[in-house]
């Protein structure tokens, strides 16, 4: 397997997902990840046994996998000034320094960027944060249903207006896994950097910016003419502007989505492949121009024709249709969903528990076409020792530290 980011470390002193996802990705990439845990608590997400009301297994703990898979984990306590000296020798050795702690914790702990710099003064140093490292509220913290989905105005754009109240985030950890993806890439390019220039640079990344970026199109559209669009009401049928546009409810409930945001050339394919190609005839559909004139009719018949048969049908016969179209999928569809799962989409690390392979999502990129291989996510202070040999420290002096409580 390719692994773009061999010979480089990343120290991770991070909790949750957010951060913690982009040195996941950084391990799928070939790095070494030395995560830093607690040596009584470890990374905080791991006592989170509910994810959206289904209860977890402490040992096959998915919403902690899918940001901790590959990486090793070592017990120091860093608000020790032994803890400290063991994260000094750490990040000596290390090309990447990657946090979400706040400013004041930092500081206390002595872990900010003029601690780190000072015993290695060519490390990148990452920080991922709620809502940016600078302003009066660079001390305040956040999850992604906060400052990705609330305070954003990505709740508020995805609610019809008719709604007494603003949809729920609905999937956890979605800002923050979006949002680890812009941090990985930040720190590529900033090792990218430094190679070219030999300057170490400082990452920051945001679940705020994080959502800006998601929602930019929109936004600059908002900022240039004040006009805000929201989500309107589901119905089935098509736009009033283009009949090719929209979603169209199926026998059985199912949803289908026409997205042909052109429909040049495709209008009497469309009409054929949804079973009505007398509709491909009728001179008021002959053009794009007369097809937006009678949008209305247009869409009646497409209403009527997708109502006529199944989901599944669908989701198999309109695979050979030229226009662009989407079966709305549940995450259980997206499973048996054969592209995706012909593109690798799913990997299978070992079972904490040591019984069936755990499956997780692969990261977005991919490397010459190849699968990916990674491990589980790694019990919490499992390789304390083995990395602390690594750097040379004598088994006398890694004894005296896990007796004082330093590390575990």
């Amino acid at each position: 397997m390719t692994q773009v980011m061999k010979g480089v470390r990343v120290l991770e002193v991070a909790q949750f997902t957010y951060v913690p996802a982009a040195g996941a990705l950084l391990a799928d990439w070939g790095a070494d990840v030395i995560k830093v845990e607690h040596p009584l608590r470890g990374d905080t997400q791991r006592g989170f046994l509910n994810m959206g009301g289904v209860k977890l297994d402490p040992l096959r703990h998915t919403l902690f996998e899918h940001p901790n898979r590959g990486k090793r984990s070592v017990g120091i306590d860093v608000a020790t000034a032994e803890g400290q000296e063991v994260l000094y020798e750490l990040a000596k050795t290390a090309d990447v320094f990657l946090t979400n702690y706040l400013p004041q914790v930092r500081q206390k702990n002595k872990f900010d960027v003029e601690h780190i710099r000072a015993v290695n003064p060519n490390i990148i140093y990452a920080r991922g944060s709620a809502l940016g490292n600078k302003g009066p509220e660079r001390q305040v913290g956040g999850f992604d249903g906060t400052c990705f989905w609330s305070r954003s105005g990505i709740a508020n754009a995805m609610t019809p207006p008719e709604l007494s109240g603003p949809l729920g985030q609905g999937i956890p950890a979605f800002g923050d896994s979006i949002g680890g993806m812009f941090i990985a890439g930040g720190i590529s390019a900033a090792l990218l950097h430094r190679e070219k220039t030999g300057e170490a640079i400082e990452v920051d990344g945001s679940l705020i910016s994080t959502a800006w970026w998601a929602s930019g199109a929109t936004i600059s559209q908002v900022m240039e003419t004040g006009i805000l669009t929201r989500n309107s009401m589901p119905t089935s049928g098509g736009s009033l502007r283009n009949p090719f546009m929209g979603n169209f409810t199926t026998s059985d409930g199912g949803t289908i989505n026409l997205c042909m945001v052109s429909p040049t050339g495709l209008i009497r394919d469309t009409f054929a492949h949804v079973g009505v190609p007398e509709a491909g005839d009728d001179p008021r559909f002959k053009d794009v121009l007369s097809l937006i004139e009678n949008a209305g009719a247009a869409s009646d018949i497409l209403v009527k024709a997708f109502a006529s048969k199944p989901f599944a049908y669908w989701r198999g016969h309109l695979k050979t249709m030229k226009g662009q179209w989407a079966p709305i999928q549940s995450f259980e569809d997206l499973l048996t969903d054969e592209q995706a799962l012909d593109n690798d989409m799913i990997i299978e690390v070992e079972g904490g528990d040591g019984g069936a392979p755990l499956r997780l999502v692969r990261g977005p990129i991919q490397f010459n076409g190849e699968p990916l291989k990674t491990t589980r996510a790694p019990q919490a202070s499992e390789h304390t020792e083995l990395v602390l040999m690594e750097l040379g420290l004598e088994w006398d002096r890694i004894e005296a530290l896990k007796t004082s409580g330093a590390i575990a």
